[in-house]
């Protein structure tokens, strides 16, 4: 009994130590303003990651050499990783800014102009490259109605019909 009592302990510790690698993206459609208001929570450290090998250089959230050029890879990094298309049409997505919250971020966009969504296709590659076991999870809001996609490497897109 002592034994199992220890193989759950240190099976449980291995658990809790394993970082798992996660995002989480809502988008929800203001019907009045035909529009994707979109939020993206990432953990800043694998972004930096991320940012640094595309760069090549160190990224530092917490306290940038350059808030200017820190904004400029995100922005790049995020509209190149994030693509939608809405009834067959690929939606032009304008990143806001971001805030942090503890040790992760969240990372806003939007999308103008953008009719009422029946079929939308959603590719999010964040951060597979870097972490092959990275999961995307997508909330897609059309007035109550959210639907979901889980995405992962070697299932970068998912769509969903409304």
């Amino acid at each position: 009994m002592p034994l199992n009592f220890i193989f759950v302990l240190l099976f449980s510790f291995q658990l809790l130590s394993h970082p798992f690698y996660i995002s989480l993206t809502e988008i929800r459609y203001n019907e009045r303003q035909k529009s994707l208001e979109i939020a993206q929570k990432i953990f800043w450290d694998d972004l930096e990651v991320a940012l640094g090998e595309l760069h090549q250089t160190k990224v530092n959230f917490l306290k940038p050499e350059s808030q200017e050029q820190l904004e400029q890879m995100i922005e790049g990094y995020l509209l190149k990783h994030n693509q939608i298309i809405v009834n067959n049409q690929q939606v032009k997505l304008a990143y806001l800014g971001y805030e942090v919250e503890e040790d992760a971020a969240w990372f806003y966009m939007e999308a103008q102009r953008v009719s009422a969504p029946k079929k939308v296709v959603i590719q999010s590659d964040i951060l597979i490259e870097q972490f092959p076991g990275q999961q995307n999870i997508i909330n897609f809001f059309v007035g109550s109605r959210p639907k979901s996609l889980i995405l992962q490497k070697g299932k970068e897109r998912g769509t969903l019909s409304f």
